[in-house]
């Protein structure tokens, strides 16, 4: 699999606070939304998947086990929400408030 974020993955993701981090996910899932929402799969997929690279970058550089256990959820409930059966009943609302939270605080 080809690294989109090639400046992020040779550390400068892990400089990024938790925050901010969770911020810039939370671009590429609305991208994902977005695309899902206009039909157009192919472009909703690449960004999901930009989601994930992400999401996995802050996996490897957490050191926290809270922080590990609820960035692994999160990565568990996106991929059930955009290619699973979506079996724990997420939805666009659910994600947008989800990650509004971590745009407000990577801002202020």
């Amino acid at each position: 699999m080809k690294i989109e974020h090639q400046n992020l993955a040779s550390g400068g993701w892990a400089e990024l606070t938790l925050a901010e981090q969770l911020a810039n996910i939370g671009s590429e899932v609305e991208r994902a939304i977005k695309w899902k929402e206009k039909g157009n799969n192919d472009y909703s997929q690449k960004a999901f998947l930009r989601s994930l690279e992400l999401l996995s970058f802050s996996l490897d550089c957490q050191k926290n086990g809270a922080r590990l256990k609820e960035l692994a959820r999160l990565y568990e409930v996106l991929v059930d929400y955009f290619n699973g059966e979506n079996i724990f009943s997420s939805s666009a609302q659910l994600w947008r408030k989800y990650f509004y939270a971590f745009n407000w605080l990577a801002r202020k």
